[in-house]
């Protein structure tokens, strides 16, 4: 996997490169030989005035299907870095579950229904009646 980040707008480019990497590494480690390029733009929108301003941008290169692009914000980047990992492998999982459905015809585990039959009755139970 092909991981390039850039830094914008904030000054500790080396110490966020070495967390990104081990951070992006981490989150997408079963998912290595299906993510092909992990592009992370990281950038402090709004510079000294402070707030929810931390972004993360993530475009991912994911073969065969294709592009997944996601964006987090938060007041601190790194919790903005760890929410966007967090995202991606769950959306790269994701993906990969729908392509095999639709190659094998069949409906991945999240899409399963019970039939009507299987449920169970519903029993109500009744409490003795407290009193004199």
């Amino acid at each position: 996997m092909e991981l390039e980040l850039h830094v914008r707008g904030t000054h500790f480019a080396e110490t966020l490169r070495r967390y990104a990497e081990r951070r992006f590494r981490f989150a997408l480690r079963r998912f290595t030989h299906h993510v092909k390029r992990l592009r992370i733009d990281v950038e402090d929108v709004n510079g000294p005035r402070g707030g929810v301003d931390k972004q993360c941008r993530i475009l991912a290169d994911v073969a065969p299907s294709g592009k997944l692009v996601l964006r987090e914000k938060d007041a601190h980047l790194y919790a903005a870095m760890d929410r966007a990992a967090d995202r991606l492998k769950h959306s790269v999982c994701r993906d990969i579950q729908r392509r095999h459905a639709r190659e094998t015809g069949k409906a991945h585990a999240g899409s399963i229904r019970r039939p009507a039959a299987l449920k169970l009755p519903r029993v109500e139970a009744s409490l003795p009646a407290v009193g004199p």
